[in-house]
């Protein structure tokens, strides 16, 4: 059975997708098959990110209606081996309902040694249905006021639903931009608010934001890529440092 994460946010705009695609791609470089389930109806953008939107024919919600088995709706990302993509639907009425999520995902994680689910920002629809299946999960946040204040409402939803592991990733972190703002003391009053103990910390990388806008892997030596492969040790309990 693979280890099934969501990973959500407080608010949108964070880069929770752009998390999971690098997440997912970091997983793969340590050799591990990997499913990324796009939960965000009707306005998916993992398909994008992963170079495999011209190809999209199905979604989970034809899956769900019976227009076609789970295979033709799983998508291989042809630029990172072992990386496959479940799109989300294109309308949110089309929203896949949690009863439904838990059963598919049930089936799905016998074939993966990961798969992570990417849920809608905050607690409103497709919340549940993204974290339902979850065996753990990742609080994306930015070091600011406005990113960390649903942070509180997500964690308090998550454990709603019973997940036991919930971890926080510090994403586009600027040192610099981030002491000059001087909303918070240091980044552990930023950990303290969000409520989550911390997996890592992403910097602000724009050469890797770019590469995912353009659906082109996320590798080499970016700093947010040294970020994700560490997020991704700790994910398959390897002990590394914390730090950027």
């Amino acid at each position: 059975m693979g280890k099934v994460t969501v990973i959500t946010s407080g608010k949108g705009g964070t880069g929770k997708s752009t998390v999971t695609a690098g997440l997912g791609a970091a997983l793969v470089r340590r050799g591990d098959r990997v499913l990324v389930i796009d939960c965000d109806a009707g306005m998916r953008g993992v398909d994008l990110m992963l170079g495999v939107s011209g190809e999209l024919v199905f979604d989970i919600a034809d899956i769900v209606n019976g227009n076609c088995p789970p295979s033709s709706a799983i998508y291989r990302c042809r630029i990172i081996p072992e990386l496959y993509i479940l799109p989300a639907p294109q309308n949110v009425e089309d929203e896949v309902s949690p009863y439904v999520m838990k059963q598919l995902v049930r089936v799905l994680e016998r074939y993966y040694d990961h798969v992570l689910i990417d849920c809608p920002a905050g607690i409103g629809s497709g919340f549940e249905s993204a974290a339902v299946s979850a065996g753990s999960a990742l609080i994306v946040t930015n070091a600011e006021p406005l990113s960390l204040r649903g942070c509180d409402k997500v964690r308090m939803g998550l454990r709603g639903l019973g997940i036991p592991e919930v971890r926080l990733v510090i994403n586009r972190f600027n040192e610099r931009r981030f002491r000059k703002a001087g909303s918070f003391p240091d980044l552990d009053a930023v950990i303290d608010k969000a409520g989550a103990r911390l997996i890592g910390i992403v910097p602000e990388d724009n050469v890797a934001a770019s590469a995912a806008q353009r659906g082109e892997a996320m590798e080499g030596k970016m700093s947010a890529v040294y970020a994700f492969d560490r997020i991704a040790a700790r994910l398959d309990g390897v002990s590394v440092p914390l730090g950027m």
